[in-house]
């Protein structure tokens, strides 16, 4: 049964490592939009924690765990209080946020699977969760930053679909009863590595076949 894959601690140092991951990134964009501290603060908990609630909210795992779990309110506390205080060199903020968002990507998109599935959704019902698990504190970072969400943007390296890579290779492991530690970490690597490789090689997703577009591609870049 996939509930014995993972024991409560495993589950949970899962959740903590990702909600980190995510609050650091969300922290160092608002330095980069030079936030205040109450800004650096909400950015983190918005990143960090807003996929998971939406997750246990479609699930039913209600109250969600961030309003439960006192450690999954103060994980984005203590992220924020780090980088505010040894945020990266401007020059290096960009590459920091990347790396630490594709790491939160891989992690969250398969412990957003494993739980959808946990709580008896089908398998392409819980890879689309897993999915809107990884991406979701990211869109509400941007939207809050006053960015277009990077998922949404042509111009932008793929971010959604190692995403979706990760979530398929769980839900296929699920399928033919290979599911465990091992293969778990194993998606959440390769949502890791795709992701860093798009954005080290400048992979995007192909826009509409012969497209016409009256939009300004200059203006959307910038």
């Amino acid at each position: 049964m996939i509930q014995d894959l993972f024991t409560p601690s495993v589950q949970h140092s899962l959740e903590l490592v990702g909600i980190f991951v995510f609050a650091i990134s969300g922290a160092l964009l608002a330095v980069r939009k030079n936030f205040d501290v109450f800004g650096i603060a909400v950015l983190a908990e918005v990143t960090a924690l807003g996929g998971g609630i939406f997750r246990d909210v479609i699930i039913g795992a209600v109250p969600p765990a961030a309003f439960t779990d006192l450690g999954y309110f103060v994980t984005p506390l203590f992220a924020a209080a780090l980088v505010f205080f040894l945020h990266p060199e401007v020059e290096r903020i960009n590459l920091a946020v990347n790396t630490f968002d594709a790491a939160g990507l891989g992690l969250f998109c398969v412990s957003g699977t494993v739980k959808a599935y946990e709580y008896g959704l089908g398998l392409t019902a819980s890879a689309a969760l897993g999915l809107a698990t990884a991406v979701g504190g990211g869109v509400l970072r941007d939207v809050l930053a006053n960015e277009v969400p990077s998922l949404l943007r042509w111009d932008r390296d793929l971010y959604a679909v190692p995403a979706m890579v990760g979530s398929g290779i769980v839900v296929l492991c699920i399928r033919f009863d290979a599911l465990n530690p091992v293969t778990s970490g194993l998606a959440v690597i390769t949502a890791f590595v795709l992701r860093l490789l798009a954005i080290a090689r400048h992979w995007r997703a192909p826009r509409a076949w012969n497209r016409r577009s009256a939009v300004d591609e200059k203006a959307t870049a910038q």
